[in-house]
């Protein structure tokens, strides 16, 4: 194989070491996601009701297959960008998202919106969200969680602030100028800025995924474009299928990720149940927001000095614990302190699923492994609020179907510990604090 490195005049050129320009660039693609999260999506129900003529439960069935069906493509996008690398396939995908948004202008029944949420959720949500991810891992190992706090970060940050934006458009110009303008936006923006500042692998420009230190000769080949002067480590996937850790965070991303979509899917109807006004139960977000933000950028920095698979008992258990007690938050002091751990919860999530793959299975093929991760992980977030709906259909309330599934990630935090323990894995993943990826089965 040839041995010349490829030549980049901005990597090159840069004051910083170039993972902190792939961050920031990973994190504005975060905040272009927007449109297919459901954050973004939201804020049209109500107009696609009105105008269309569709009930709410048809939209919000549409909205659940719709989440299902785009999460399908996510292991072939992930296996696209250990291919071809992040900027390649991010630029794609900015411009499919583009041109979905810029479509919704034109939809007119059920089929156009059925179709419409397939494209948002599948370009933006889920293989936009997962090509940032990856190019944030390929860039840091020994900051990894640093870096992928920050990106969770600055997703918050994109949206607190991106719908009110949103809801402004709605309201001077309609549902459709502002899917247009939206669309518009990620043409003349994002597509250029990615284009210019995405790169693949450090190891291509002859540099480490981490500053001040120099490349490791002995790591395995890359993949993708000039891959063969890029040296990057892992476990390939099929290795990486076979093992506890692969499905204890992946089950546990499901577990917390649908339960917590349940939870926000109905938030005023549980907390009105134990007797919460609306306008108290809307104080909820304060606190959840500025908890996800803090727990994000907080786990992230200790993923770089101690095991994921024991912050993931910790986040678990908190998770379970909250879900338990939450049947008796009655007062304004309990709903704030409900909305601080669940932000608490969610930020040491993301942060957590944001790195574990990459922590313990190497970068080589970790967008395919993300891949089939994520795909379990949307199609859980989908269940979420039909399981916990079982509660007010079936069992007289909320209460009855939380203490049921209250067990679940406590049993899985459990789980956590004893794989932390016992160092389950050990032969193929890294599962010492500090001890970064040494090589693996190839």
């Amino acid at each position: 194989m040839a041995s010349s490195n490829v030549s980049s005049v901005l990597v090159e050129r840069s004051p910083v070491y170039y993972g902190w320009v792939v961050l920031t660039v990973a994190t504005l693609g975060m905040a272009a996601t927007l449109p297919g999260q459901t954050a973004g999506i939201s804020l049209f129900i109500d107009a696609f009701i009105e105008d269309l003529g569709l009930s709410r439960s048809v939209v919000s069935w549409l909205y659940t297959v719709a989440t299902v069906l785009g999460s399908l493509g996510l292991p072939l996008a992930g296996r696209l960008v250990d291919r071809y690398g992040p900027r390649r396939v991010a630029v794609v995908l900015i411009a499919l998202l583009a041109a979905s948004c810029a479509g919704m202008r034109w939809v007119s029944g059920w089929v156009g919106v059925f179709v419409g949420f397939v494209c948002l959720r599948g370009f933006g949500q889920g293989a936009l969200g997962l090509v940032n991810n990856h190019a944030v891992n390929l860039w840091f190992e020994r900051r990894r969680g640093l870096a992928v706090g920050v990106l969770g970060l600055g997703m918050a940050g994109a949206t607190a602030l991106f719908p009110p934006l949103m809801e402004r458009g709605l309201q001077a110009y309609g549902w459709q100028a502002t899917y247009l303008i939206m669309g518009g936006l990620l043409a003349v923006i994002m597509l250029p800025l990615g284009a210019l500042l995405y790169r693949d692998a450090p190891e291509r420009y002859g540099l480490s995924p981490d500053p001040g230190t120099a490349p490791n000769g002995n790591e395995a080949p890359s993949t993708g474009e000039g891959a063969e002067t890029a040296t990057m480590s892992g476990v390939r996937p099929e290795a990486a299928y076979r093992t506890w850790t692969f499905w204890l965070f992946t089950v546990a991303g499901v577990c917390t990720a649908g339960f917590g979509t349940g939870l926000l899917f109905h938030h005023f109807s549980i907390l009105e149940e134990v007797g919460v006004a609306r306008g108290v139960a809307a104080q909820f977000f304060v606190p959840l927001g500025v908890g996800t933000a803090m727990f994000n950028v907080g786990t992230g920095w200790l993923v770089d000095r101690y095991p994921p698979r024991l912050l993931l008992a910790l986040q678990l258990g908190l998770f379970g614990a909250m879900m338990g007690v939450l049947p008796a938050a009655n007062t304004t002091a309990e709903v704030w302190v409900y909305g601080g751990v669940f932000g608490g919860a969610q930020g040491m999530q993301q942060a957590l699923l944001g790195s574990a793959y990459a922590y313990y299975f190497g970068r080589a093929h970790h967008g395919t492994i993300r891949g089939l991760a994520n795909t379990v992980f949307i199609g859980g977030t989908a269940l979420g609020p039909a399981v916990l709906a079982l509660g007010p259909d079936f069992l007289s309330g909320f209460a009855p179907i939380l203490w049921i599934c209250t067990p679940i990630p406590l049993v899985l935090a459990l789980a956590a510990l004893a794989g932390w323990a016992m160092d389950w894995d050990a032969a193929v993943v890294t599962g010492s604090a500090g001890d970064r990826w040494n090589g693996g089965e190839n």
